[in-house]
């Protein structure tokens, strides 16, 4: 299943599920469990400049907000890009006319590009202010979780001996490790409906280690066992619907 058929399934659930959100929290803060998907989009720092350029994260959250305004979270994201700010990866598989040929001896196509997943606990509050209800108002929340990354290494329907199956393995950096976030922005909760959203700025601090021995295009360099630090921060935008109980109905009697 692709991010976007991932993607669109969310949708739809959180469509099926606007029946449930339909009540009035213009007077008062109300508890709600909630849930959404988002959109990042964000610029690397520190050790992951080295590898990758803009980064793009596609991700749902689910959470409770506590009639105290706080707030309690899960979040996950695929992470994806098209800029490799790495050179000089697969020269050594460069012939002297400057391809790389496949399994046919025909010019070949390689592509590598920045793929990635996160996954985090958040806590956070809800300050009601600059807004329409007690509900909504300056969003703030952080935590912890699990980053991975690497590169994608693509031949398409091209068979290249030396890039397929594990040999992708000793190219494709692959790091692991915890990350901390912290996101400020806005969020809305509507008194009726399903028009509801947040967004802001948005960090990420990821504390990685790599997780391959060798790296082939660089077979005499030692692999580095120091933890990197992985930095992205941008902005992020996401739609939830808050999902209450149904209020009970009322009954006249005359």
């Amino acid at each position: 299943m692709n991010i976007w058929k991932f993607t669109f399934l969310i949708f739809m659930l959180l469509i099926s599920l606007c029946s449930k959100a339909q009540r009035n929290v213009k007077d008062s803060a109300i508890s709600t469990p909630w849930v959404g998907v988002h959109y990042g989009a964000n610029l690397p720092g520190a050790d992951l400049l080295a590898r990758y350029g803009f980064l793009n994260h596609v991700g749902f959250m689910a959470g409770y907000k506590t009639k105290k305004q706080w707030f309690y979270g899960l979040d996950a994201n695929f992470i994806f890009g098209r800029t490799v700010n790495m050179t000089g990866l697969f020269d050594h598989l460069v012939d002297d006319k400057g391809n790389i040929t496949d399994v046919n001896g025909d010019i070949a196509k390689v592509f590598v590009m920045p793929r990635g997943f996160n996954a985090n606990v958040s806590i956070g509050r809800l300050f009601p202010v600059f807004g329409s209800n007690k509900s909504s108002g300056i969003f703030i929340h952080g935590g912890v979780g699990y980053l991975l990354h690497h590169l994608r290494v693509e031949t398409q329907d091209q068979v290249i001996p030396q890039l397929e199956l594990d040999y992708k393995k000793g190219y494709d950096r692959l790091s692991i490790g915890i990350n901390t976030h912290q996101f400020v922005g806005y969020a809305f909760l509507a008194d009726g409906g399903f028009y509801n959203f947040y967004a802001g700025l948005y960090a990420q601090q990821g504390f990685t280690k790599n997780q391959r021995t060798i790296y082939f295009d660089q077979p005499t360099v030692p692999v580095s066992t120091a933890t990197r630090l992985d930095l992205q921060f941008g902005l992020r935008a996401g739609w939830f619907i808050p999902i209450y109980k149904r209020k009970p109905k009322d009954y006249y009697f005359n």
